[in-house]
This record gives structure tokens, C-alpha cells and sequence, in this order.
């Protein structure tokens, strides 16, 4: 067996390994280990600073390295690639073709701008020697969810900041050490959540500064998208490891992609209102069973798997200020795409999945009443009222590179923006992860019958002082 192989066996293993310790150890802590767990996580480490709102110094140049380009990983590359201020000095990924094809796309995209970029490939620990040998500005993850830990901490240890894919780490332990090492090494660490650069998104996040729908009561968030396909990618591809997480965890393994936003408009962690508690149930654990069943053989290595994750789950959040939010997670069953995007005030309500508006008070005369959604002709007329500044700026530049409808490029637009500047980025530490924390706080909730389960305060009380988000022109 080639040391490739051999690498991607025991990778492979390794995330079947962290898959199931996600579940297991989140439920399996005694009282006295879970004690001294409390003391550690509510006293901040001696020298380290709060990072809420954080401003680094200003990069001219912004020296980018990525670790993974896969799918994922690779539109990092060639969009930031594309980005005035960006130099990409390093790809690292198991996989050599991928390395290979990934360089090349830098260069083609970046008109001649990146021609040294340093390539490491066939081990799973060469991202490692990539970060001290080239000592890139900012690192940008893409890989297996239970590796994103151990890789950010490193490359802010290494002085680089630290960007990853979501969730941000699969358990709360590694949630508290990257808070940590971030809040010792004074570096930017971010969980890229994309949606809520959607123009919907951005959209409603103005109409709830603004006061349109009034006083905030409850959300709806969801990442509901029939993945049962990916089993097909069984040597690669996020499949080959993402079938594990279905088979041994049970609760909602992704949920920040319709609760980044929702938060986002409620003002959690910042000044305002912060996470209290949820309690969460699963469905019975059956269309991944049938699925394999169906389409593999008996020996196949997916029909001898117990898959314990139930098909849906559904949790409800209690935020301090009373205010609820539902949130679900569904990828096997046979339904529409939908992240839901709903948020409720007293006096509207904004829904996504299609986008639609009611309105108790009347807009420019457009409004009928809150019984009945805007048609198109009305949803026009709030567009031109409230469309978010950034995607006035940045829409249709947006849409022509690509990427989930363009809100890929005007994050990482906004991430480059944000470091030439000195200033603080749009999503900070902190929401990366109390977002993420409701999977394996929904996973204990689940192993308990729907007990209640609280949420760290990775803040440390310190949530109260983070600014709001500004409505960024």
C-alpha cells in the first residue's frame, strides 16, 4: 500500500474516531470533571484579551495559504485569488491533483499575481510544516469538521489568523480552547458562514435594524437539503468522511447555516440578548438505513454501519429575553431545499423559501395587510427601500463570479476588506462558536430525552460589551 494510502486509511479512521467521540463525549462527563470544567471555562487564562470587537493591524497585503481544496476549499483559492490585496503563497491538501489543479486555478484567476505558491500534498500533517515554513497572514480551512479545530488553533499559534469552513469544531471543549488561543495569540479567528451574505439575508438584517417588523419575538432557521447522494463519495469527497457523523451522532450536526443569520438579526452575543438554553428531539434513524440498503450491496461498507442519527431534528433555542428560535435540521428525506429564514416581530413577520413579507404597518403604500404576503411588484418597492448598502455595493459584481448566488464572494470580499482595513470582522469569534455549540448541545439533549441543556458563555459575560453589527456600507 502507497503512503497515500495509507495516510487517507488512517485519516479516514481518524474521523470516524471524532465523529463518534463528538456524541460520546458530550454526555459522558462526571460531575467532578464537568466542576472543573465550569471553573475553567468562566475564568479567562491570564494575559488573554476579549476579542468581541477586535480590530488587527491593517495588512497592506493579505499572504494567504489554504489547507484543503477540495469543492470547498478550491472556490476559497480561486476567489480570493481575484481579490485586489491578496497574494497566495501556499495550497496544501492530501490529495495532489487537487494541490495541482488549485495552483493553476490561482494563477489563471489572478492574472499572473501569484506565480510562487508553495504546494504540499500526500501526508495529512504536511499543513503543518506549510505554516511554519511560510508563515502566511491569514489560513483559510477547508476540511473534515473534526479536524477544524486542531488546524485553527495551530495556525494562530503560528501567527497566522485562522479562517474555517462550519461548523467552527465539533465539541465544546474544542470550542473553549479556540477561544483561548485566539484571546492569547490576539488573532482573527472566524467560522465562515456565507449565508449570511445572501441578499435576502442582508436584506432582512436591515429591515430589523431599521425597526420595520418592531420588537423581535422568534425565528425560524434550518438547513434542510437531501444529501444522501454524497454516499457515492466513498474514497473522497465530503461523503467519504460526512456518513460517519450520520451514523454515530444523532441531533442537528449543521446548524449554523440558517441560525448564523437569525442570530444575526436578534442581536445575540452582542450587547442586547445572548443564547440561554434548548431542548431538541430526533425522529426515528431510517432513510439512511433504506438508502443503503437499496442502492449497495449487503457487504458494503455502508450497510454494516448503525446509522443513529435520526432523519430530522427538530430544537427550540430560549434566548435570555424570552425570545425563541426553532431550529431544524434535515439531510435525508425527500423534500425541498430551505434554511426556512424566518423572523417574527410585533408588527411583521420576514419569511424566506420564497422570500415573502407582511407588514402590520403600511410601506410607501404598498402594503396591503398582514394577512397576505407582498406580491412581487411590492416585494420590488422594498427592495429599493432596504436593500442592505453592502449589496448595493457589491451585488453585481457578486453575481457575476458565482458561488451560492454570489454571497460566497462578498464574504470573502469582506474578509480581505476587513484585514487591509484593521477593522472587525463582520462574524467574530464568539458567533462562530455559540452557533456551532448547538450541535453537540443538541446531541445531549437528544441522549436525554429532551432535557434542557444551557449554553457556555464563551464570552465570559463579556457579550454585553460587543457592539452591534453595523449595517456595513
Amino acid at each position: 500500500m502507497s503512503k497515500l494510502k495509507d495516510s487517507r486509511r488512517d485519516f479516514i479512521k481518524g474521523i470516524g474516531i471524532l465523529g463518534a467521540g463528538a456524541a460520546v463525549g458530550c454526555i459522558s462527563i462526571n460531575k467532578e470533571e464537568k466542576e472543573k470544567n465550569i471553573t475553567r471555562m468562566s475564568t479567562r487564562p491570564k494575559g488573554a484579551q476579549y476579542m468581541g470587537d477586535f480590530s488587527a493591524p491593517s495588512l497592506e497585503t493579505v499572504r494567504c495559504a489554504f489547507i484543503g481544496v477540495g469543492s470547498r476549499g478550491s472556490g476559497h483559492a480561486s476567489q480570493f485569488a481575484q481579490i485586489d490585496g491578496v497574494e497566495i503563497v501556499a495550497i496544501c491538501d492530501l490529495y495532489e491533483d487537487l494541490a495541482i489543479k488549485s495552483r493553476n486555478e490561482c494563477k489563471e484567476k489572478g492574472a499572473g499575481r501569484h506565480q510562487n505558491i508553495a504546494l504540499y500534498h500526500g501526508d495529512q500533517n504536511l499543513w503543518k510544516k506549510m505554516l511554519k515554513e511560510v508563515r502566511p497572514d491569514a489560513v483559510f480551512i477547508a476540511t473534515p469538521w473534526g479536524l477544524h479545530a486542531p488546524m485553527l488553533i495551530t495556525a494562530m499559534e503560528e501567527g497566522a489568523h485562522a479562517f474555517a469552513e462550519v461548523p467552527i469544531a465539533t465539541t465544546i471543549e474544542d470550542m473553549y480552547k479556540i477561544v483561548d488561543v485566539s484571546e492569547k495569540t490576539q488573532k482573527h479567528c472566524m467560522m465562515m458562514e456565507n449565508v449570511n451574505y445572501g441578499r435576502e439575508e442582508l436584506l432582512y438584517l436591515n429591515m430589523c435594524r431599521q425597526g420595520v417588523i418592531g420588537d423581535l419575538l422568534h425565528g425560524e432557521a434550518a438547513y434542510i437539503h437531501d444529501l444522501r447522494y454524497h454516499m457515492e463519495e466513498q474514497e473522497r469527497g465530503a461523503g467519504s468522511w460526512r456518513t460517519y457523523h450520520n451514523a454515530n451522532r444523532n441531533g442537528n450536526l449543521y446548524p449554523t447555516h440558517g441560525l448564523g443569520p437569525v442570530a444575526q438579526y436578534m442581536n445575540l452575543a452582542r450587547t442586547e440578548d445572548n443564547f440561554s438554553r434548548l431542548v431538541s428531539f430526533s425522529s426515528p434513524a431510517i432513510g439512511r438505513k433504506k438508502y443503503a440498503s437499496k442502492y449497495y450491496g449487503k457487504d458494503h461498507k455502508w450497510n454494516k454501519l448503525d446509522f443513529k442519527g435520526g432523519d430530522i431534528n427538530t430544537s427550540i433555542i430560549k434566548t435570555n429575553l424570552g425570545r425563541t428560535i426553532m431550529v431544524q435540521w434535515d439531510e435525508t428525506s425527500p423534500r425541498p431545499y430551505s434554511r426556512l429564514n424566518l423572523i417574527q416581530g410585533t408588527k411583521g413577520t420576514l419569511a424566506g423559501f420564497p422570500t415573502r413579507v407582511a407588514l402590520l404597518e403600511d410601506i410607501k403604500r404598498v402594503t396591503n395587510d398582514h394577512h397576505g404576503w407582498l406580491d412581487e411588484e411590492q416585494l420590488q418597492v422594498i427592495y429599493e427601500k432596504y436593500e442592505h448598502p453592502l449589496y448595493k455595493r457589491l451585488g453585481t459584481l457578486a453575481s457575476a463570479m458565482g458561488g451560492h448566488g454570489g454571497k460566497d464572494f462578498i464574504m470573502r470580499y469582506r474578509i480581505i476588506e476587513c484585514l487591509r482595513n484593521g477593522t472587525p470582522l463582520d462574524q467574530n469569534l464568539y458567533e462562530g462558536c455559540f452557533w456551532s455549540a448547538v450541535a453537540p448541545l443538541t446531541e445531549t439533549s437528544v441522549a436525554q430525552n429532551g432535557m434542557p441543556q444551557e449554553f457556555p458563555d464563551f464570552t465570559r459575560g463579556d457579550w454585553k460589551k460587543t457592539k452591534p453589527l453595523k449595517i456595513i456600507s
